[in-house]
């Protein structure tokens, strides 16, 4: 473990989770969804045993409802997860075309979780949408982690963001994936650099662009704004953790974006 970790403390800022029962399907979606094979199941025991071998310690852990019914079962599903394993750190699911989504923010916050994660590929919306924005006027200071870009898709492309971010300038919001998923260049063009109210994570990043330019990443946002995350399912967290260490970033950087950004960001 020490070897993999390398003797830092490690957050995984980004993680998916799914019932036992139905694990297998929904990872099995996801996979094909992004025509990649998946490297582990979607249970929260693997997600555990994954990281655990890896030297992770703690999990940022979610699901999306890809329809409104199935919102409350998510958020009590995660919130469930948390008080089961002091490990995890959850952020509940909405979705834009259900009812009271004030009400529901509240009782996300009222199951002790963290803030809420918006997919919006897999739950079909434009992130700068009229329907989406009275989500982002229910959060308050609840952070919001919204999977970002998708070259084959337009509804999270860093161009919302951006207008996303005008409009909500005290949103405080985690763009996942760098801030854009196979969108790397125009994320890092359009998206403001070192915003107050604006973090990054690395997942699913580091497999498909070069050390050399997930530096030039990092350092335009400011590695005080990023996070390690290994986007599990998707990945491996040992896979992850030898990507991120082939940047070969100074070991304050690293123990920056592995545990002590999060930890400050969260307040922990």
């Amino acid at each position: 473990m020490e070897e993999m970790n390398r003797g830092y403390e490690i957050i995984d800022a980004h993680c998916h989770v799914f019932p036992e029962q139905i694990a297998g399907k929904a990872t099995e979606s996801i996979g094909h969804f992004y025509e990649i094979p998946m490297q582990r199941m979607g249970d929260p025991i693997s997600l555990l045993e994954c990281g655990r071998r890896a030297g992770v310690s703690q999990f940022l852990v979610c699901s999306t409802a890809t329809a409104p019914h199935q919102v409350r079962a998510i958020n009590d599903y995660i919130s469930g997860q948390c008080a089961e394993h002091s490990e995890f750190f959850g952020f509940g699911s909405v979705h834009p075309d259900m009812e009271n989504v004030g009400d529901e923010i509240e009782y996300i916050r009222s199951r002790g979780l963290h803030g809420v994660k918006l997919h919006p590929d897999f739950q079909r919306f434009n992130i700068d949408a009229p329907e989406v924005y009275r989500i982002y006027e229910a959060l308050g200071d609840l952070p919001v982690l919204i999977h970002m870009g998708d070259a084959r898709y337009d509804y999270s492309a860093p161009a919302r963001l951006v207008r996303v971010l005008k409009d909500f300038p005290k949103l405080h919001v985690m763009a996942a994936h760098l801030g854009g998923y196979s969108a790397w260049p125009d994320a890092l063009e359009l998206l403001p650099h070192r915003a107050e109210h604006l973090r990054f994570d690395v997942s699913s990043s580091l497999a498909f662009i070069s050390p050399e330019y997930a530096r030039q990443m990092i350092s335009a946002y400011g590695y005080e704004n990023c996070f390690w995350g290994s986007d599990f399912p998707m990945w491996d967290h040992a896979a992850e953790l030898e990507r991120f260490f082939a940047l070969d970033l100074p070991d304050g950087q690293n123990r920056a974006i592995f545990s002590e950004n999060f930890k400050a960001y969260f307040a922990l």
